[in-house]
């Protein structure tokens, strides 16, 4: 994205002043043509999503939205299904911060589809699972949710940029255990981000817990005052700046192929059984777009150092990381809306891997036409 002031605008000669112009030159008189302004890129649509800590009110999408301005990024829009809730000072102030709210639930319910589709942003910023480790739910759980997140962000637009924050540090008054708790996720996001991340749809980890102090950047242990919200604010600043900087494109479909819109698409990992050096797992692929899709596309990560060795319902694509790609088979791409379908295989692993676990995301294809 390109910092204001634009390019300037070409001229092009309106085909009714050239009529006119021969119609008076037998008189001696000509007409100059009229300067006509080129049409405006639409501007970057940037979607905060998280839970109070960036809504309720959220005052940090303040002041970074601000400071980006003041730094000359002028077209840029924050989008959000939440109106502007406060804060006392002007800004684009649309968000997806919905107070209470575990990304946990947010993937379970597929609640989020439906947001994406309402506001189409380009990049998402997301702080996410302040709920979730309040409510001791295990980090496994919630990565798992943050990429079922990932991938409904990626159907929606596929060169969607990603930052998501290691979360800001908590220590409330009735949970002694959240500040460790928090400790621990936030050193689970990175790997995370790694495995998750692709050259199309970077992930991108902006450190938020370093140098914020729940006793003077909180007004509850929890909930940034107005010190937390230009802390916030500061960090996110220069991994937005630089990713406007790098430029996003404009139409979701481009770079693709012809006839292979996204749709919205889903994948589910389960282990069917493990040995020692091994174990079978399924993936259920589900179809939570509201029409058809005629073919998908899953991406399988086992973790652990594991590889997938035969594969069945599918078709397997293997790179020298161990990543695997899975398309689906003649009779089993056309998937109905809410439809699901399973692929199976059986994967090889160290003796001492442990649970067997996989990141798994799924791209669907919508019908040509």
């Amino acid at each position: 994205m390109r910092r204001t002031p634009h390019s300037s605008p070409h001229l092009r000669v309106i085909s009714v002043l050239g009529l006119l112009a021969t119609l008076l030159l037998p008189l001696g008189m000509t007409l100059a043509p009229r300067a006509t302004a080129a049409p405006a890129a639409d501007p970057v649509r940037v979607m905060p999503l998280g839970d109070s800590i960036t809504g309720s009110p959220g005052c940090w999408r303040a002041v970074l939205w601000n400071r980006l301005t003041d730094s000359g990024y002028k077209d840029i829009d924050f989008v959000g299904t939440l109106p502007p809730q406060g804060c006392g000072q002007a800004h684009d102030g649309d968000n997806e911060g919905h107070g209470g709210e575990l990304v946990t639930n947010v993937a379970d319910q597929n609640l989020l589809p439906g947001r994406l589709a309402s506001t189409r942003p380009d990049i998402v910023v997301m702080h996410f699972g302040t709920n979730d480790v309040w409510s001791s739910i295990a980090p496994d759980r919630i990565l798992a949710a943050y990429t079922k997140l990932v991938a409904q962000m990626r159907a929606s637009n596929p060169d969607m940029r990603i930052l998501v924050a290691q979360l800001i540090p908590m220590n409330p008054s009735s949970c002694a255990a959240c500040a460790q708790r928090v400790v621990d996720f936030n050193a689970r996001i990175p790997g995370w981000a790694r495995a998750t991340g692709t050259d199309r749809s970077p992930i991108t980890v902006v450190d938020q817990w370093t140098g914020f102090s729940t006793a003077t950047d909180t007004y509850d242990g929890v909930h940034p005052n107005a010190s937390g919200d230009n802390k916030i604010a500061a960090r996110w600043f220069p991994a937005l700046a630089a990713t406007l900087d790098a430029g996003v494109p404009q139409d979701p479909g481009d770079p693709g192929d012809p006839g292979e819109d996204p749709a919205a698409c889903t994948a589910r990992f389960r282990a069917a059984s493990s040995w020692q050096g091994g174990y079978q797992g399924e993936v259920t692929v589900t179809n939570t777009s509201a029409s058809a899709v005629s073919g998908w596309t899953a991406t399988v990560v086992p973790a652990n150092g594991a590889r997938l060795t035969q594969l069945w319902n599918g078709t397997l694509a293997t790179g020298a990381d161990g990543t695997a790609t899975v398309r689906n088979a003649a009779w089993n791409g056309t998937l109905a809306p809410g439809a699901s379908t399973t692929f199976g295989f059986v994967a090889t692993a160290p003796a001492t891997a442990g649970t067997p676990a996989a990141t798994v995301t799924c791209t669907g294809t919508a019908p040509a036409g």
